[in-house]
């Protein structure tokens, strides 16, 4: 089962930069994206074959995430169950046979940190959720989660120690996730691979030169470690700041 993550910062604007034909030459079983900063039908979309499942965020333009599957899933739920993290459209859960799917758009801490509590208490409540999850079946979570976790996963560490994305706090909070569980499939099967990232900054030709970030993830269940059988990031794809990361799972 192949299975993609794109950040596509704004879906109607990377219709235009390519999406469709990126997402035909995938072929995924499953295919996330997160930022669409859209309601569903204010774009056309031929996705024939797939199933679509949307979570916009109240205020317009704005976060957002989807899910287009091959496979109709058993159970659907938008969100984490909590008000408070409910209004941005962040997550959506697809419940498969034997797995669950969370496609999650992390928030940002903000310039100057000014989000990073309310994005401490987030981490807290989304792993909570998550772990709830973990006790029916195991939990495939991609996405976003705006964090470089190691220093390998960001072109310049000591720059950025203290710039969203890469405070001790957030990558305290992912290793901790990850402990509670849970493996980084990238990670997992290229340890030491340099200069892998997944997002560029539009600034100072950062893309053309690869100074970038690793913020784009998907993360397993310990339990399907056996089931992962490749894990990618696919920066030769155009189309957003981001670009796709994928996985090949046997469940």
């Amino acid at each position: 089962m192949k299975l993609v993550s794109w950040n596509v910062n704004g879906l109607r604007a990377c219709l235009n930069k390519g999406f469709m034909e990126a997402f035909t030459a995938f072929d995924a079983d499953i295919f996330c994206v997160q930022e669409t900063k859209m309601q569903q039908g204010q774009a056309e979309l031929d996705l024939k074959g797939y199933e679509e499942y949307w979570n916009s965020a109240v205020k317009k333009g704005y976060s957002g995430t989807a899910v287009f599957t091959k496979q109709k899933p058993l159970s659907v739920n938008y969100g984490i169950d909590i008000e408070e993290h409910d209004q941005e459209g962040r997550v959506i859960t697809v419940e498969y046979e034997n797995f669950f799917l969370v496609n999650v758009y992390t928030p940002n801490s903000k310039r100057e940190l000014l989000r990073l509590d309310y994005r401490m208490q987030w981490e807290n409540d989304f792993r909570a959720y998550i772990l709830n999850l973990e006790k029916t079946k195991p939990v495939v979570i991609c996405g976003d989660l705006n964090v470089a976790h190691q220093e390998i996963d960001i072109k310049n560490p000591k720059s950025n120690r203290r710039n969203a994305g890469f405070t001790d706090e957030e990558r305290e909070k992912m290793t901790a996730f990850l402990a509670s569980g849970f493996i980084d499939s990238f990670r997992t099967l290229h340890p030491d691979e340099k200069d892998a990232y997944s997002w560029w900054s539009y600034m100072g030709n950062a893309r053309a030169r690869n100074t970038g970030w690793r913020i784009d993830y998907f993360i397993l269940s310990r339990r399907l470690r056996e089931n992962l059988k490749s894990a990618a990031i696919h920066p030769d794809i155009m189309g957003s700041d981001h670009c796709p990361v994928s996985v090949e799972i046997d469940v």
